[in-house]
Parts: structure tokens; sequence; C-alpha cells
């Protein structure tokens, strides 16, 4: 089947415009997900055996998610656990709907296994969200693994009133997630990285903690909080992430999903690629592997491995995934990895990632996490 992907259909795939693919292929696994059978025949060829491991307080079937920005409007949540993955992060989501930026907005380094996009948080907004979140539990095709929601500012609004902002979608979407997580490393939404200040994300993490809070105790039957987790820039300074850091205990963030989007760019000699990475926006995929273990790594170190680390970033394989998890990462991410390896990509990372742990006389996911780094 990868194979038959790589030779076959993502050959196909790749002539066509990248983000008329994206919708496309949203489209059918929406379609998919409606149906309970095809839910089914997919998790007979996609689903790998488990590999457990509970963080946060919640049992993940496996290690390896879905990042945000697949599914920005909850469309096809039943179909991400059917092919595999042992969770899924659903969004960006903000509080008001908004279009995005103008296309095209979405360009493929195929040679370099990257993407740069600038989509600019296009989404149905927080309220549209929650109803659809509730349509899928109300036909009861909620997913059986864990579902976060990566919650982002809305471009209208100004970054004095961004707490608000986060706060309100948070409230709305409260009852449909496991976990949040709090955006604010996106490159495509105008000065959004400057909320990563850290007087500015505390004032955010402030109203959130205090709107979670109050929520989880006035639940009809009184639930603890949702762990709240922080999504870091990887063009952050080891500084300006230790200053992060040290809001970890203060505003209980539960941990850190590291890393989103680059602004930085490879040196290239194809004429191409120049032409590609001249694009304004977050590039993802292979040239952010290294850069990312080198933040999920000084996260581990400078938290003595108190503070979990879900990364993201160039994981494409067993060996990427492995490499993230020995540096410190609990979890990991698929984003551009699925869009080059296509579905079977996930069974492949967890059955590699099984191996990895026998070959390295590991019992358990916990004993091999951040044991490169200790």
């Amino acid at each position: 089947m990868t194979w038959a992907y790589r030779t076959l259909l993502r050959p196909a795939l790749f002539c066509q415009d990248s983000e008329k693919v994206h919708d496309r292929t949203l489209r059918s696994l929406a379609w998919a997900a409606r149906h309970e059978t095809i839910c089914h025949l997919l998790a007979s060829l996609f689903h790998p055996a488990d590999l457990p491991i509970e963080l946060f307080g919640l049992k993940f079937p496996n290690p390896v998610g879905l990042a945000a920005g697949m599914d920005k409007q909850a469309a096809a949540v039943p179909v991400w656990p059917a092919l595999g993955f042992g969770f899924s992060e659903l969004g960006g989501v903000t509080r008001h709907a908004q279009p995005g930026n103008p296309a095209p907005r979405m360009f493929r380094a195929v040679a370099d296994q990257a993407l740069v996009n600038r989509m600019g948080f296009n989404n149905p907004g927080a309220d549209a969200m929650a109803a659809r979140l509730a349509e899928w539990r109300a036909q009861n095709r909620w997913p059986k693994h864990p579902v976060g929601i990566n919650l982002g500012k809305s471009k209208t609004t100004p970054l004095a009133e961004a707490a608000q902002d986060y706060a309100y979608s948070l409230r709305a979407l409260w009852p449909h997630a496991d976990f949040f997580v709090v955006n604010v490393s996106s490159p495509n939404t105008p000065n959004l990285r400057q909320l990563q200040d850290k007087t500015a994300l505390d004032e955010i993490l402030a109203a959130l903690h205090e709107t979670n809070n109050g929520l989880a105790k006035s639940h009809p039957t009184p639930r603890a909080a949702l762990p709240i987790l922080v999504k870091v820039a990887p063009d952050l300074s080891f500084e300006a992430l230790d200053e992060i850091l040290e809001l970890a205990g203060p505003r209980q963030i539960a941990g850190i999903v590291a890393t989103n989007t680059t602004i930085t760019r490879p040196a290239s000699d194809d004429s191409h690629l120049q032409k590609i990475y001249s694009e304004a926006g977050g590039l993802s995929g292979r040239p952010l592997s290294t850069r990312s273990t080198e933040i999920i790594r000084h996260i581990r170190r400078q938290t003595r491995g108190r503070l979990p680390i879900i990364g993201v970033g160039g994981i494409f394989n067993a060996g990427d995934a492995w490499e993230k998890i020995i540096a410190g990462a609990s979890l990991v991410q698929l984003y551009t990895g699925l869009v080059f390896e296509g579905p079977c990509a996930i069974r492949k990372i967890v059955d590699g990632l099984r191996l990895k742990l026998k070959s390295n006389g590991f019992n358990s996911l916990s004993q091999a996490i951040g044991s490169q780094s200790d």
C-alpha cells in the first residue's frame, strides 16, 4: 500500500494545487466518517496494534497523533482513529469564523519533503465547531481516542484583547475536548507570535486557567479541569523558551507542543525550491526535523522531564518518531509526513516504534522517553 501511494497516487495528487487536494481529501474522509462500515474497513486496513501510553490523565492507544491544521472544521472526526491515530488535534479554531489568507496559500517543496503554508487560521469559528462536535456526539460517532482542540486568536481581535478571545473559544468548546493547545506561534496571523512574550502569554493563560477551573467546578458531575498545553515556535531562542517554561508551574501548563512551523528556510541551489521558499508562510516537514528535536531536548533538560512534550516536525517514519521520543517527547504528531507518506504511515510508525523499544531493551514507551537527554 505504501508503494502504491508513493508510486501511483501521490504523483497524481502532487500535479494538482496543494490546497485543492487537501480539500478534496478532507471531503472524502468526511464522507467516510459518516459511515460506520467504511470506518471499520479503514481500521482493518490501517489500524495498528496498541502501543499504549497514559498522559495528562488520558489513555492514548498509541503515541502517534494527528497534528492541528489537517481538520480545522471537525469534518472527519471519527475517521482519524480508524486510520490508526492514537489521538487527534482539531483546529486551529478561533472565536470568530474567518476565511484565512488569500489563495494560493499552500505550496509543496517535494524534493525536500516540505510544505510552506500561510493559511491564516481559516476555520468556521468556535461556536460552529462546537455545534459540529455536538453532532458527532449525538450520532454516537465520537472517537475512543483523546481529542484535543487547537485554539488560535481571531485576526480581527486586537492583541490587547487576546486573552478574552482565547477564553471565549475555550468556553464554547470545553464540553467537547480532552485537552486544549494554545497556539500563539503560528506565523500566519499578523503579530500573533508576539503573544509568546512572557507577559502576554501569562495574561492569556491566566484567563484560560480561570475559565477552565470555573467550567470544571460548575459541571453537572464535577470533574477535573482539562489539560492546557502551549504550542511554541521553533524560531524562539532558548532564552525566550525558558521564559515560557517559567509559567508552567504558576499557570499549570500541562505540556508543550514542540513545534509549530518555521519562518526560516534551508539553503538550496534548486531554482524551483528557491521559488517555493520565497513564499511567505510557515515551513513544515523534513527541514524542520532537527530544530524541533533540539527544542524538545532543551525542554526536557530544563524541566528535568517534569513537563510532558508532544513532538512535531519532520516525522515521516518510525526512526523520526523515535528520535523525538528519546529526546523527550511523550507523544508525536504528523501532518506533512501524512501528506508525503499516505495513510499507511501511522501503522508503520507504531509498528516500527514497537521494534525500536524491543531492540533497545525497553519494556514500555515511558522508559524510552528522554533516554537520550537525561
